[in-house]
């Protein structure tokens, strides 16, 4: 058991500073003795407004600190050289989505983190959202149906599907299982920048999913139904979910969460994401979202990719 781990931070960006710098500063059960950026500049202003105890801007530095693990929050291109460093120098590893933009990189860092038998969790904050673990009660004993998961922007970005619909993808899993079947078309004038992705999957258990990532909605979005077993569950993240069962429906707001005071790190599953990450490398516990899974929703985006005649991972 490792009674305070020693924790660093690679990267310091929008994620960074807004979903884990907050949290991990906060915490008296950790040493937070390094963060990373490839500008020490940066590193050194993290390293000011967060109390932390070194700054760096390499990653053989940051090992050399005799770090127990560390927070991948660098740009999706630049996880699989960081993690397989990490993982090499006997770190465990907490990586944001995706792990990998290609399945090859993805399938060895899942083949890495089992050979040097270093931790690897990945990002999927999302499962870890209050108001997800409260629909997930519900469809933990009884099979769900239908799920219809959407996650709207107003904007596209460089091959948007894999940068933000991996969240729902992974959550489609999380209540129904692996998918054996896959339908998806999408819209674009530049194949990078898609306008919208929209799937029709069928899962091994029965159960049908459809996949709704829109980039021209009026404004950010995330909605999540579920159906079966005389049960719904009906989230609107990070805010609210409501269950119905024929005779009743209950609401729970997350309005009283920090009576009122809950920041989106909580309500959309990050500190939640972390304090499970820090439980498994303090007790030697295996991660829910671990690669070996988390791999297996990089696999359903890439058949959702190539069947909307979008770029896959290849």
């Amino acid at each position: 058991m490792i009674k305070k781990p020693r924790v660093a931070v690679l990267g310091v960006g929008y994620v960074s500073k807004n979903n884990f710098l907050p949290v991990l500063a906060q915490r008296d059960d950790i040493e937070l003795v390094g963060v990373m950026a490839r500008n020490l500049d940066n590193a050194k202003k993290a390293q000011r407004s967060y109390g932390i105890q070194n700054a760096v801007s390499t990653i053989e530095e940051l090992i050399d600190l005799g770090i127990d693990c560390a927070f991948v929050l660098t740009p999706k291109a630049c996880h699989a050289e960081h993690v397989t460093k990490l993982l090499n120098g006997g770190v465990d590893v907490y990586c944001e989505k995706p792990m990998a933009t290609t399945l090859e990189d993805a399938a060895a860092l899942v083949e890495l983190s089992e050979k040097t038998g270093r931790k690897l969790m990945i990002g999927f904050n999302r499962r870890y959202a209050p108001v997800v673990q409260k629909a997930k009660q519900v469809f933990t004993e009884r099979q769900a149906d239908v799920i219809i998961a959407q996650k709207n922007r107003p904007e596209t970005e460089y091959r948007a599907t894999l940068e933000n619909a991996i969240h729902m993808v992974d959550v489609m899993r999380f209540f129904c299982g692996e998918c054996e079947e896959v339908h998806a078309i999408s819209k674009y004038s530049d194949p990078d920048y898609e306008t919208f992705t929209t799937a029709q999957l069928r899962f091994e258990s029965g159960a049908a999913g459809l996949l709704v990532a829109e980039r021209s909605a009026g404004q950010w979005e995330e909605t999540i139904e579920i159906h079966g077993g005389g049960r719904t569950a009906l989230v609107k993240m990070p805010d609210s979910v409501t269950i119905v069962d024929g005779k009743e429906k209950h609401t729970t707001e997350m309005t009283p969460l920090a009576m009122g005071w809950a920041r989106s790190e909580d309500k959309l599953g990050f500190s939640y994401a972390i304090d499970h990450f820090l439980d498994c490398v303090k007790n030697d516990k295996e991660p829910l979202t671990n690669a070996a899974d988390a791999y297996k929703t990089h696999e359903l985006l890439n058949k959702i990719l190539l069947s909307a005649g979008l770029a896959g991972m290849e």
